[in-house]
């Protein structure tokens, strides 16, 4: 039997056709209804959180390069320690490119960053981007090595470096027995000493070399210790960027010059690169590892320096906890962003004419063979698998 359409019907027809669109699309339009709604809430909170972290403060940090492990991993620690404290973070690394940390600090002071961390390339100029951080009320931070050619730093966080270089001099003056040395008459029995120093641009080199001298200086007047090349002071022994290339061939070069029919007892270095290139030297000039060997000084205690320690080709090295250093410049970066004096333990050290910079200065310590894993293994600094 056919039934006929009518057009009342076919209007029914449609509306539940309708309806079961409706239905299939969204089984209950309820749930529809919510759906739309969470989607909306979502999108609202995402934005309002993206809003919340662009307001944030930013903790802007510039290292000089990426081929010292010490400058990663600082600026990966106080990154963790800022962004827990509530900060947004920016880290750039300038690649020992002079001008391009000047254009990073020119582009964070741009940016408004609420406190900038540097630590400088050796021969940079920061007075123009550090001016312009000062003028917009831009805290400074100084890390590790000292702004040089301008005022416009607020605070320093550092180690001791004249005491690094003390503990140097008076590690050489215990292992070499110089205090109970009679080179009166006798002058084989004095100790031959060369001196291999840091960056000639870098103010804590300086630094070290100073408290080097304060302990050594008596020793080569009253002749116990001897310079047969004379090359003593700061200028004439700094070697550029800590090269270690440089440092063989200046090495090479004294061994050649003063040592042809004599013995280097000391070879003074003040920085585990400089000891690298101190010891192909000596193995290029016929020096064998055991009584033949020198002393052979360093500072940093890289994972390589401890190697040569363990080996007997480097005798020690001043031991600086990168670690605790990022830590406390971390916590005086917090309270500068929150309007809060740093703490500092030493106004006298370090100065830019007339001003003294307020300093936090970290402590040293020497590392041999005798204590290397209590001081670096043992306290997690490196592994035993690291060092085996």
């Amino acid at each position: 039997m056919k039934i006929k359409i009518t057009g009342w019907m076919l209007c029914l027809v449609l509306l539940l056709s309708l309806a079961g669109c409706q239905k299939q699309d969204s089984p209950s339009g309820k749930k529809d209804s919510t759906s739309q709604t969470t989607s909306g809430s979502q999108n609202f909170a995402e934005n309002v959180a993206s809003e919340n972290e662009q307001k944030k403060p930013v903790a802007a940090i510039s290292m000089p390069s990426q081929s010292d492990e010490k400058w990663i991993s600082a600026a990966a620690f106080m990154n963790t320690s800022l962004t827990d404290a509530g900060f947004r973070v920016s880290v750039e690394f300038a690649e020992d490119d002079a001008q391009k940390q000047i254009r990073q600090l020119k582009k964070f002071v741009k940016q408004k960053a609420a406190c900038l961390i540097v630590a400088p390339v050796p021969s940079a100029d920061l007075s123009e981007p550090l001016k312009k951080a000062q003028k917009a009320k831009i805290p400074v931070i100084s890390y590790e090595r000292l702004a040089t050619g301008t005022d416009a730093v607020d605070y320093y966080a550092g180690f001791d470096n004249l005491e690094a270089g003390r503990q140097i001099g008076e590690y050489i003056v215990e292992e070499k027995g110089l205090d109970k040395k009679v080179v009166s008459g006798n002058a084989s029995a004095a100790c031959t000493i060369e001196f291999f120093m840091g960056d000639p641009q870098d103010y804590s080199a300086k630094m070290v070399h100073q408290g080097i001298l304060e302990i050594l200086q008596p020793y080569l007047d009253s002749g116990r210790l001897v310079c047969k090349s004379g090359r003593i002071r700061f200028e004439d022994t700094a070697i550029l960027y800590e090269a270690e290339d440089t440092a063989q061939k200046n090495c090479e070069a004294l061994l050649d010059a003063n040592y042809l029919d004599s013995h280097l007892d000391i070879a003074c270095t003040s920085s585990d690169f400089l000891a690298y290139g101190v010891r192909t030297a000596l193995e290029n000039r016929d020096y064998t590892k055991g009584n033949d060997w020198p002393l052979v000084t360093g500072q940093d205690a890289q994972l390589d320096a401890v190697q040569d320690i363990k080996a007997g080709y480097q005798t020690m090295s001043v031991f600086r906890n990168t670690r605790t250093l990022a830590a406390k410049c971390a916590e005086m970066a917090i309270d500068c962003i929150n309007g809060k004096i740093p703490t500092t333990n030493d106004q006298e050290q370090y100065k830019k004419g007339k001003k003294a910079i307020p300093s936090y200065l970290c402590s040293t310590q020497v590392v041999d063979k005798e204590n290397y894993k209590e001081v670096l293994i043992d306290s997690g600094h490196y592994t035993k698998s690291q060092l085996q």
